[in-house]
């Protein structure tokens, strides 16, 4: 063979050789890949809790309106007159009997915030005036009958009168329908900004004086312990007025009925309800000589009552030891009593002309 040619051959061999042997080229490096940071969900804010206690419910309300002065508001509760606005925003209701069988309310309110509308406004009587007076409350009312004038003169009841005022019987005013649909006597309106605006000006102290206290302890749940069912209350005051308190074991409240309805505001659209439904008996008769049958109503001294909360009744002890101090409760044993936390409505009525039933 040529030698060329040989040498070429062996070229080639060789060259085959060293391609079969070599090596696998190592695959390229896989990119790092860094994982997005997992973001932590954002805790939920703790809702906001006032830092204040409104001492007329034992719930919580902003500092400033601790000291106020409550503002107490005579209401009409003819059936011509329903619904009455605002009622269901007091932090206390008083029903009392009035003259001819009927009742009124005197709605009190530790402080008017978020409250539009009040009314419709009537007349007041001594026994309405003790009972501000109990909360060292500013009334508001539209007249009254004369032994109401004396004693508010006496007492130094302060007061905004919608009949006889000055000028404080600017923040009222006739509502044009109800004048028309229920007649001029129950037509009378106001309302907390035109109160607020009032008391502005300083017309009256607006915070309790130094040695006024209102001892009501509160609970979170004022279910009395060794209390029985009462779930349906009924209290017949007169043959013209039947209140029905009915539990709602979802709301933990007694909802109001009157008039064979249930008992609205007219303002808020909502059904009138209390956490706290106390009845207090005592002593109630005609004023001697009263033509037009007014009432004498004994609310100083004391007598007994029952408490209804959280579906369970107890019987109870009132006690109110002049016209300016508030009410005293206390069960049977003298133990103070404790109210849930939440609003009070206050029945007054005589257990020789009402009656109340439970179950």
């Amino acid at each position: 063979m040529d030698k060329r040619i040989m040498t070429l051959f062996l070229s080639a061999a060789l060259l085959l050789s060293l391609t079969g042997c070599g090596k696998e080229p190592e695959p390229e490096p896989e990119p790092e890949v860094t994982p997005p940071p997992v973001e932590e969900p954002e805790p939920e804010p703790e809702p906001y809790v006032p830092a204040g206690t409104n001492p007329l419910t034992g719930e919580p309300m902003e500092p400033e309106f601790e000291d106020n002065r409550p503002v107490a508001i005579m209401f009409n509760n003819l059936k011509i007159a329903q619904p009455q606005l605002g009622v269901s925003q007091a932090d206390i209701i008083y029903e009392v009997p009035a003259e001819g069988g009927i009742t009124r309310m005197l709605g009190v309110y530790q402080t008017l915030e978020g409250v539009e509308d009040l009314g419709s406004i009537r007349s007041t009587r001594p026994y309405y005036l003790e009972l501000a007076l109990g909360h060292d409350a500013l009334l508001v009312h539209a007249g009254g009958s004369p032994d109401a004038y004396d004693d508010i003169s006496a007492w130094g009841v302060d007061n905004m009168d919608g009949v006889n005022g000055g000028s404080d019987a600017k923040i009222f005013w006739r509502d044009a329908d109800r004048r028309k649909s229920m007649g001029y006597e129950h037509s009378m309106l106001t309302s907390a900004s035109a109160i607020e605006d009032y008391l502005a000006q300083d017309h009256f102290p607006t915070e309790h004086w130094e040695s006024y206290t209102y001892s009501q302890s509160f609970v979170p749940d004022g279910t009395p312990a060794n209390g029985v069912p009462a779930t349906a209350v009924t209290l017949r005051y007169t043959n013209y007025k039947t209140g029905l308190f009915d539990y709602d074991a979802e709301s933990g409240k007694y909802l109001a009925s009157q008039y064979g309805a249930a008992y609205m505001d007219g303002r808020t659209n909502t059904q009138v309800s209390a956490t706290n439904v106390l009845i207090l008996e005592t002593s109630i008769s005609v004023i001697p000589g009263d033509t037009a049958g007014r009432l004498r109503v004994t609310l100083t001294g004391s007598g007994d009552g029952t408490f209804f909360c959280g579906g369970k009744a107890v019987p109870i002890r009132w006690s109110k030891a002049d016209r300016n101090s508030p009410f005293v409760y206390t069960l049977e044993d003298g133990s103070p009593l404790s109210l849930g936390q939440g609003n009070s409505y206050v029945c007054i009525i005589s257990p020789r002309t009402s009656t109340l039933t439970y179950e």
